[in-house]
């Protein structure tokens, strides 16, 4: 059970209008924070952020169910249906982005270059040109700032 200060934080930011994701932060951070001290053992942060999401559901934060997402293409009578999503995605619907990109970049490493490449390719071809312009002088920055 999350402790009552947690659960006061978390009322707060609601009264702020503050977002579930935001909400809940404050249980992954207790969680963390009990990983820390030695209460309990969680086999890496994943499982932590896992458990943390878990108790804020329990507390009434409304964040979405991992396992299921909103599809406008699958409406059916004004109604939006729900789409089970695969094993290997449902995992990511519950984390924070901030988790969810350093897993992705840990994977990307693990593929090597080619691989990044061929996908940095592929990625290419979905963009227009404004936005591979956008993206060229970004880059041209930050060669320079790293001169």
């Amino acid at each position: 059970m999350p402790e009552k200060k947690t659960i006061r934080k978390a009322q707060k930011l609601k009264r702020e209008g503050k977002a579930p994701s935001t909400q809940a932060s404050e249980f992954v951070h207790e969680e963390i924070e009990r990983i820390r001290v030695g209460k309990h053992g969680a086999k890496n942060a994943k499982q932590a952020i896992a458990i943390g999401l878990s108790k804020a559901r329990e507390a009434g934060v409304k964040l979405p169910k991992a396992g299921a997402k909103k599809t406008a293409s699958a409406t059916k009578g004004g109604r939006i249906a729900m789409k089970k999503t695969s094993l290997k995605k449902s995992p990511a619907t519950s984390v924070s982005t901030k988790a969810l990109s350093a897993q992705t970049k840990k994977a990307a490493v693990k593929r090597g270059p080619a691989a990044r490449h061929t996908a940095a390719m592929k990625a290419v071809k979905t963009k227009g040109k404004t936005v591979m312009r956008s993206a060229g002088q970004k880059a041209a920055k930050t060669r320079a700032a790293h001169r």
